[in-house]
C-alpha cells in the first residue's frame, strides 16, 4: 500500500511506502526518479515543469497530460546546458518534438535568441503558447505541425536542434536524414539526441560526429557535431 504525498513535479510524486518490520512499522522515502515521472504522465497526471537554470531559473510551468509525454529530466538538462555554455548565448534553435517545452524554454532561459518548438498535438501546442506568455518572452515561437512533415519544406537553418521524439516511435533516423539534407542546419550545428538507454542510436548521416554520449538512468543523451560543408542540402 503507498500513500502518495506533495504536488506531481516531472520527476514524480514524493511517496510515503509503509514497511513492517520485526520492530513494527517503519517508514521509507521513495524518491521520483525519471520512471515514475514516465508513469504519472501515462497514468494521465498533470505536472508542471520547472526551469533550472538562466534568466527564467525557478520558473513553473504547467505540463499537459498527454500519453508518451516524458519531460527531460533535470539532471539530463543540467548536463546538457553544460555542454553547450560556450554556444547557446544567440543561438537560433529548434525543438523538433517539443513536448512539455523542457528544452526549448531552458534554451530562451540560458540566453537562445530564437526557439521554434513544433508539435503534432493541439492540446501541448495550447500549453506552449500559454506557458510562453506567462513567461513574457518573445524569443519562443510555437507551431502545431507533424515533425517529419515540417522538415519535408523548407525555411531558415538552425544553430542547434533538440531532437527527443516521443520512445515509443522510430523517429530518430528519419529525422535526422531531413535534417541533414534539407538544407536545416546552419555551419557547425550540433544536434542533440535523445532515446532509451536500451536502444542504440540510428547511424548518423555523414559528416555527423558524436562528441558527447551519457546515460542517466534509463536515458541516453548524446550531442553531435555536423560539419559546415554537410550543412548545405542536397547538392544540385
Amino acid at each position: 500500500m503507498r500513500f502518495a504525498r506533495g504536488e506531481y513535479t516531472p520527476a514524480g510524486k514524493l511517496e510515503i511506502i509503509p514497511l513492517t518490520t520485526s520492530y513494527g512499522l517503519a517508514l521509507r522515502i521513495a524518491w521520483p526518479t525519471p520512471q515514475t515521472s514516465a508513469r504519472a504522465m501515462r497514468a494521465g497526471s498533470r505536472g508542471q515543469l520547472r526551469i533550472i537554470g538562466g534568466c527564467y531559473r525557478g520558473r513553473r510551468m504547467s505540463v499537459p497530460a498527454q500519453p508518451g509525454l516524458r519531460p527531460t529530466a533535470d539532471r539530463v538538462r543540467e548536463t546538457l546546458f553544460n555542454w553547450l555554455r560556450p554556444v547557446i548565448v544567440g543561438s537560433r534553435c529548434l525543438d523538433l518534438f517539443a513536448g512539455s517545452g523542457a528544452l526549448g524554454f531552458e534554451a530562451v532561459s540560458r540566453g537562445a535568441a530564437q526557439v521554434l518548438m513544433i508539435d503534432r498535438s493541439e492540446p501541448v501546442t495550447r500549453m506552449l503558447t500559454a506557458n510562453a506568455r506567462s513567461l513574457g518572452t518573445a524569443q519562443v515561437r510555437i507551431h502545431r505541425a507533424d515533425a517529419l512533415r515540417w522538415l519535408a519544406g523548407s525555411g531558415r537553418p538552425f544553430d542547434l536542434v533538440f531532437l527527443d521524439p516521443p520512445f515509443h516511435e522510430d523517429l530518430l533516423a528519419p529525422s535526422c536524414s531531413l535534417l541533414s539534407g534539407g538544407g536545416w542546419l546552419t555551419p557547425g550545428a550540433l544536434v542533440y539526441l535523445e532515446a532509451p538507454a536500451n536502444r542504440a542510436f540510428p547511424d548518423l548521416p555523414v559528416g555527423w560526429t558524436l562528441m558527447r554520449d551519457k546515460q542517466a538512468g534509463q536515458v541516453r543523451f548524446a550531442l553531435a557535431a555536423v560539419e559546415p560543408q554537410k550543412c548545405n542540402g542536397p547538392e544540385g
